[in-house]
Parts: structure tokens; C-alpha cells; sequence
């Protein structure tokens, strides 16, 4: 507890059996105290649990804020033992008193209850980073996470549980459950009455999670169960728990690992993606957020990732630095190492024709092929569509000492045939993309045709792939 916000029990008892306890007593420190931190909103819900002591009788509970970004209107007292024998008769803003409010409790016991006040506070947030560490082989890869907390409330938080909710819960879809209320209509309530629904919505969430987690885990003579995502309506989020407790002071950061994983499978790939990686052929290291790859407890937040690889003589090589993505569990994690210097990747053109060619006919709109038979062509006639064929080889060599797995993306505008013996695929309609492999030391043409049908011949704007061998 902080000379910021504190808590007090003004043990105000007039009758002269009790003139003994006219003082005012300050409430012992917490016992507990848990942040759920919610970074898009810029709000964490903070639990925390005192032991108190009550006399029969009205009990004045007093909760100041005073420099610290606490909003009053979120406070919430709850009974967590005695409840039956404890009731808060008011709330009370005293107007002499800013940054501050009184409950007056009535209690028909004397003895101590364990309480719980809640409330959201502003200035608190958090960043996710990794380190990624290849083995000398390239074949597996330890991750560590890390979590780093930002404190600008205005409030220490000591011996701290910290949470996090990873990913999103969609606070407009909540607060028209609460309010039965449409987007528009929330829109024009007052700020105080938006305030109300917005950490209504939060709480109801975040319960939410904390049951449906609880439901997921087992008996307690057996491993808690792995924890799941959490998805409701267009929500998806997860409440992720750092191990331990941490003090958490006001002005300060602080970074706590969030887990590790040693000996996660690793597989490299070569990607040719020009919209996502631009004209370059890069080296990709892959691996998914599941079980089978030591990983899929928990989706893992964005942040920036640092990749090295055990260069075999007990000290490490930088390989790259970027950010991910949020990673739902069961995706893939995707690190782009950048251009190798050991495989080049040329696109050559092998050859051009153009054939289909359909000429029109003067006034009488009549078109012809060209190269029918018994087709003359007129001085008043024009091009009007065609068929444009290239072949091209992509050109691979590989110089690195391992056997390479290759993908290639390209798109084409148009009305166009793809054909080629390597088994494409479709990315999206105007998108075909294709995989090889490439042996130590190879040089491979990998080879396909396309077909752009030009003029009145074009009839659609997508790619049609086609099996076929192309020669040069």
C-alpha cells in the first residue's frame, strides 16, 4: 500500500463503551494483488484482497485515488468472507474530500473479513519480445518470451500477479449485450454512462475467461489441463498468467520471462513473395504454436523476435529482427531471414509467340481468324485478340551444403492460363505459386508457360492452371 492510494477504516464510535477506538486505523497492507493488464483499451482491472477488521455497527470504509489514475466511477467493494453478516448501507463522495469515497458498512459481527475492491486504472501496459537460438544444424530452435510492464499509473503494485489479455475481446459487441442497446445509441450516452457499460463489459470478459479456464482443468490429482483460447461472438482472446509475483512500482519497467522452449522443430524454406517480401528470394525459418512442437499452451502475443544460430564454437550468430504478429495456437511462426548469398534466383525468358489472332471486317462486323483456311485478310481490317505465350525458366542454384525446399508466388493480370509440370497451386484467382526442391550444388530450370489471352479473347480475369510439360 502506497501513501498514493489507500485505504482506510475510520473506526468512528460514539458511544462511550467504544471511546477507546476513536483513532483512525489504517488498513493493513494487501494480501493479494492481481493486474489484468488490457493493452488496446489503455485499461488493466486490478484485484486486491485486504483482511479487515469490523466492529458491530456502522463501519466508515474509506478509498482514496490522489494522484493516480484510478477512475472512481470503476471501484467495487465485495465481500469475500462474512458476507451474510456484512452490508454496505451507502457510498459516499465527500465534496471537501476530492479523490476519495466513503463506504459506510454495516456489520453485526466483530471479527475480521477478507475483502476484495476492484477497480481499472489508466498508464499500465505491456510488450512481448523473444529470442530465438537454431541449433548448429538448423534443425531445432529454443524460444524464450519475454514480457516487459510499463508502469505510469501513479500506483506501486507490490508483490503483483500480472495477467495479460492477449488477443481481443470486443467491447461493443459486450456492452450491447449488457445494455441491449444498439452501437449508435451507446455512441450518445454521457461519458460516465459509457464508463459504466465499457468496465462492465471488461469484467463480465474477463470472469468469463477466468471460468471457462477453470472448467478446462482437470481433477487436482491429476496435470492442470493446457488452457485454451476463449472465443465469443467476434471475440478472441486469451488471459495470459506470468509465473510468480512481481513488484511492479509506479515510473518504472520491468521485463519478466513469460516461458521457454527448448528443441522446437525447425524447417527452413525459400520463398519468392514479391507483395510480402518484395523482389528477392528469402531464407524463412518455420515452426508452429502447437503441442507437437513443444509450443500451443498459450496464443503468443505480438512482439519483436531475435533469431541467432549456435555457430559451434560456444558463442552465437545474429540472423535477423523482426515483429510478429499475434500467433493464435496452431499457427505458424514465420521469421524472414533475408537473402541468402549461397542460392541465387533469376527469372529467364525463353521464348515468345502469339497465335490465336482474330482480325474484324469492315461494316459488316465480321471477324475471321487468322490462318483459317480460305480466310483472306482485307485492307479495312484490324487486330481485334490474340493469344501471347511465354516460356520461362525460373533459375535456381543452390551453393549451400544442404538440400533446399524452394516456393514460388507470382501473379498475373488477366485472362491467363498457367501450365507447367510442377503441380501448381492457387494462392488467390490472379495467383499461382509452385514448390521444388534443389540438391547440394544443383543448378534446376523450373520450367511453365503462360498464356495471356488478349483483346475479344480475354473473357475472364483470373489465372486457369494447366498440367503440362514445357519444352524450351
Amino acid at each position: 500500500m502506497t501513501a498514493r492510494s489507500i485505504l482506510t477504516l475510520l473506526l468512528l464510535l460514539s458511544a462511550p463503551a467504544w471511546a477507546r477506538n476513536v483513532d483512525l486505523s489504517t488498513v493493513p497492507k494487501r494480501d493479494t494483488v492481481q493486474l489484468t493488464i488490457y493493452n488496446s483499451e489503455d485499461l488493466t482491472l486490478v484485484r486486491e484482497t485486504r483482511t479487515i477488521t469490523f466492529k458491530k455497527g456502522a463501519n466508515p470504509l474509506q478509498f482514496s485515488w490522489a494522484n493516480t489514475l484510478i477512475d472512481p466511477t470503476s471501484v467495487e467493494l465485495k465481500f469475500l468472507s462474512n458476507g451474510e453478516q456484512l452490508e454496505v448501507l451507502d457510498t459516499t463522495f465527500p465534496h471537501d474530500k476530492p479523490q476519495m469515497l466513503y463506504w459506510n458498512v454495516q456489520s453485526s459481527f466483530d471479527g475480521e473479513a477478507k475483502i476484495e475492491i476492484t477497480y481499472f486504472t489508466s498508464g499500465i501496459s505491456w510488450s512481448a519480445d523473444y529470442v530465438a537460438v537454431a541449433d548448429r544444424e538448423e534443425k531445432a530452435i529454443g524460444i524464450e518470451g519475454f514480457v516487459k510492464v510499463i508502469n505510469n499509473s501513479g500506483e506501486d503494485y507490490e508483490d503483483a500477479q500480472v495477467r495479460l489479455v492477449v488477443g481481443k475481446i470486443n467491447l461493443v459487441e459486450k456492452i450491447a449485450e449488457l445494455a441491449q442497446i444498439n452501437a449508435p445509441d451507446f455512441s450518445r450516452m454521457d461519458e460516465s454512462k459509457q464508463n459504466y457499460y465499457r468496465f462492465s463489459a471488461m469484467r463480465k470478459s474477463i470472469d468469463s475467461a477466468d471460468r471457462y479456464f477453470d472448467a478446462q482443468a482437470a481433477p487436482a490429482t491429476r496435470p492442470p489441463a493446457p488452457k485454451e483460447i476463449v472465443k465469443e461472438g467476434l471475440s478472441e482472446y486469451f488471459i495470459y498468467s506470468i509465473e510468480g509475483t512481481e513488484t511492479v512500482r509506479n515510473g518504472w519497467s520491468k521485463r519478466m520471462r513469460s516461458f521457454a522452449a527448448s528443441a522446437v522443430p525447425l524447417k527452413i524454406q525459400y520463398r519468392y513473395r514479391p507483395a510480402e517480401y518484395g523482389d528477392q528470394l528469402v531464407r524463412m525459418y518455420l515452426l508452429t504454436n502447437d503441442k507437437d512442437s513443444k509450443l500451443g499452451t498459450t496464443p503468443l502475443p505480438d512482439g519483436a523476435v531475435r533469431v541467432f544460430r549456435d555457430n559451434g564454437r560456444d558463442g552465437l550468430s545474429y540472423l535477423a529482427s523482426q515483429s510478429v504478429k499475434y500467433v493464435p495456437i496452431g499457427d505458424k511462426i514465420e521469421l524472414n531471414l533475408g537473402r541468402d548469398p549461397s542460392v541465387t534466383f533469376e527469372l529467364v525468358k525463353l521464348l515468345a509467340s502469339r497465335d490465336e489472332i482474330w482480325m474484324e471486317r469492315g461494316a459488316a462486323n465480321t471477324f475471321l481468324r487468322v490462318g483459317q483456311p480460305g480466310v483472306q485478310i482485307a485492307v479495312n481490317s484490324w487486330v481485334v485478340g490474340w493469344d501471347d505465350h511465354e516460356i520461362y525458366a525460373q533459375r535456381v542454384r543452390n551453393y549451400t551444403a544442404k538440400p533446399i525446399e524452394v516456393e514460388v508466388r507470382r501473379t498475373f493480370p488477366g485472362h491467363v492460363v498457367f501450365r507447367s509440370s510442377l503441380k501448381p497451386t492457387l494462392f488467390d484467382y490472379q495467383t499461382a505459386q509452385f514448390t521444388a526442391g534443389v540438391q547440394v550444388g544443383q543448378k534446376v530450370d523450373l520450367l511453365f508457360e503462360i498464356v495471356r489471352h488478349q483483346g475479344r479473347n480475354a473473357k475472364q480475369n483470373n489465372v486457369t492452371l494447366e498440367a503440362a510439360e514445357i519444352k524450351p
